[in-house]
């Protein structure tokens, strides 16, 4: 059985996929965060401790990954510009194209936890972060769509080790 490469203009099944992921981890982004400040009525400072390890802990982030730039006014925007900037390139040159399980599931998490955080950069001009392991000596505060980046990145680069690379000819 042979395979037809996508054309320019179609979207494999597989970036589909990752399109209905972005979706998901959207909503599940904005969702845990509306539940953490409108649910819980979550405060800055005043941790919520649910297991040994774990807390939940209100922290606006105003900058980019860790509070870099948080000082800037302007980086507001010109994070918000790029992420949304990454999660189109992501899709349109890549998601769309991809016919790996791997890839498809990496591109949805990162194009979702990017326009997730984009939506809070416009809407409240920072990033909601509640997650708190800080007790295990994590020294950060994240979030869903945080955590959907980070393991999209890493399952990206899994899916480069695991591809064997085509060759020419």
């Amino acid at each position: 059985m042979t395979t037809l490469a996508p054309t320019s203009t179609s979207v494999t099944r597989l970036g589909l996929f990752a399109y209905a992921l972005a979706v998901f981890t959207i909503a599940a982004d904005q969702i845990s965060k509306a539940w953490m400040l409108y649910g819980l009525h979550l405060v800055e400072y005043v941790p919520i401790q649910i297991l040994p390890i774990f807390r939940l802990s209100l922290v606006w982030n105003k900058g980019f990954s860790f509070g870099l730039l948080s000082g800037n006014s302007m980086a507001r925007w010109g994070l918000f510009v790029f992420s949304i900037g990454v999660a189109i390139a992501l899709g349109l040159l890549w998601a769309r194209r991809t016919t790996r399980w791997l890839s498809a599931l990496a591109l949805g998490l990162i194009m979702g936890g990017a326009v997730g955080n984009a939506i809070d950069r416009v809407r409240i001009g920072a990033v909601a972060d509640f997650l708190d392991f800080t007790q295990l000596g994590f020294p950060w505060v994240f979030n869903v769509a945080d955590s959907a980046i980070t393991v999209g990145v890493i399952l990206l680069l899994l899916d480069s080790l695991l591809t064997k690379p085509v060759k020419a000819g």
